[in-house]
């Protein structure tokens, strides 16, 4: 086997991190408004025109994160000049008059049409996600979006009798009864972001209500882990229904992700929150979770952790996709400094190994999005909406932070 690189060193989390950003330069910036959207393997774009909420708010978050923490790169100049073109692209052709963010459009020619103007939590905590990395970067200007971003959350999608955002609403702000967990999972996210780069103590309390309700209230009572979805209608003996995404997940499946996702997340919240305990309930979460995903994630036949597995810790769907590997990454790499154990460095190191052989793209940069159960692409689409590369990005930059905070 050829000699793999030294993973744990900052060179390489900052080459890896220059590479991804590099794959994007040059291409994804749309001068008439925006970013695009769709890339090949190979950087061609392929759709010039859809536009999603999410990939609109993750290119101003990944070019944000580049400029802040790569400022002697020679492109961090106009990294943040395209954190300013996203959020205008967010607030003047996303928005509308009335405040909405449209989850789906086309823009053409500079005139933009909405195809789904559905109000999602997630895509708004994407758009608070943006202006709070915005305004980390150096944007000052990102202050008062940041604060309309949190205010819609809390009046049009907060249920304080479940501690929890709602997950969509139509066009009048009339909920569904849906409680998904990706979506409080990114609220807690860009609260912890907005919380950092303002300093303000609402946005870090209302992370610490919804974090505490979805992973230790509603854990503890399924068994201590964090189920995919919530709803009223749902019951365990289901059949697959389809996630908010159009994905297809058991009601009450698991991700490996989304479980490592929230270790990495829990730890960010216990740094947050200076006077707690040295054993407290963050930390233990944590370790949990991402023993749960790894045990029953890891395919041991063929290296990499799984999308889902059911209640029964059986695999319902042994794809490999980007995301899943780089957030256990970062939650490696968080674990492996909070507590100091060699276990989470070891896990580290195999989720690299994994991902260096087989989603990294050594040719073009940035990682292959999705890979069957044997390892193989599904196909040739590297970061259709809404890829982006921010989860690879932000596993270096967590890793990298372990190794040097």
């Amino acid at each position: 086997m050829k000699a793999l690189p030294d993973f744990r060193t900052p060179k390489f989390l900052r080459a890896q991190a220059i590479s991804i950003m590099s794959f994007y330069d040059g291409r994804c910036v749309d001068p008439a408004g925006g970013f695009f959207h769709f890339f090949k393997d190979d950087g061609t774009v392929y759709d010039r025109s859809t536009r999603h909420l999410v990939s609109s708010a993750r290119f101003v978050v990944t070019h944000a994160w580049a400029a802040q923490r790569f400022p002697e790169d020679p492109r961090a100049a106009s990294w943040r000049s395209h954190v300013a073109h996203g959020l205008r692209f967010l607030q003047e052709v996303h928005r509308d008059d009335e405040g909405r963010y449209a989850w789906l459009l086309k823009f053409e020619g500079g005139r933009s049409r909405v195809i789904d103007g559905t109000q999602y939590a997630y895509g708004l905590s994407f758009v608070l996600l943006a202006h709070a990395a915005a305004l980390a970067c150096g944007l000052g200007d990102a202050a008062e979006g940041m604060a309309d971003a949190f205010r819609k959350l809390e009046r049009h999608f907060w249920e304080p009798q479940h501690g929890l955002y709602a997950n969509d609403a139509d066009g009048r702000w009339q909920l569904s009864p849906y409680r998904g967990q990706n979506a409080n999972m990114h609220a807690v996210e860009a609260l912890l972001a907005a919380h950092a780069a303002s300093g303000e103590g609402p946005y870090l309390e209302r992370a610490v209500t919804v974090a505490d309700s979805l992973t230790r209230r509603l854990a503890e009572a399924h068994g201590g882990l964090v189920w995919e979805h919530y709803h009223p209608d749902w019951t365990p003996d289901m059949d697959f229904n389809r996630g908010e995404h159009g994905d297809l997940f058991r009601p009450w499946g698991f991700q490996p992700g989304h479980l490592c996702e929230w270790a990495r997340l829990l730890l960010a919240l216990e740094r947050a929150l200076p006077d707690l305990d040295t054993e407290n309930w963050l930390q233990h979460r944590a370790r949990q979770l991402f023993g749960a995903a790894v045990q029953h994630g890891w395919d041991r036949a063929h290296g990499g952790l799984v999308y889902t597995f059911g209640p029964d810790f059986t695999v319902d769907d042994a794809d490999k996709h980007f995301w899943v590997q780089a957030e256990a990454i970062g939650a490696a790499a968080a674990l492996a400094e909070r507590t100091v154990e060699g276990g989470y460095w070891d896990w580290y190191d195999r989720l690299w190994a994994y991902a260096w052989e087989h989603l990294v793209d050594h040719e073009h940069g940035a990682w292959f999005r999705q890979l069957d159960a044997r390892n193989q692409r599904v196909d040739d689409n590297k970061s259709p909406a809404p890829k982006t590369d921010y989860h690879t990005l932000g596993a270096c930059l967590e890793a990298l932070d372990a190794l040097t905070r």
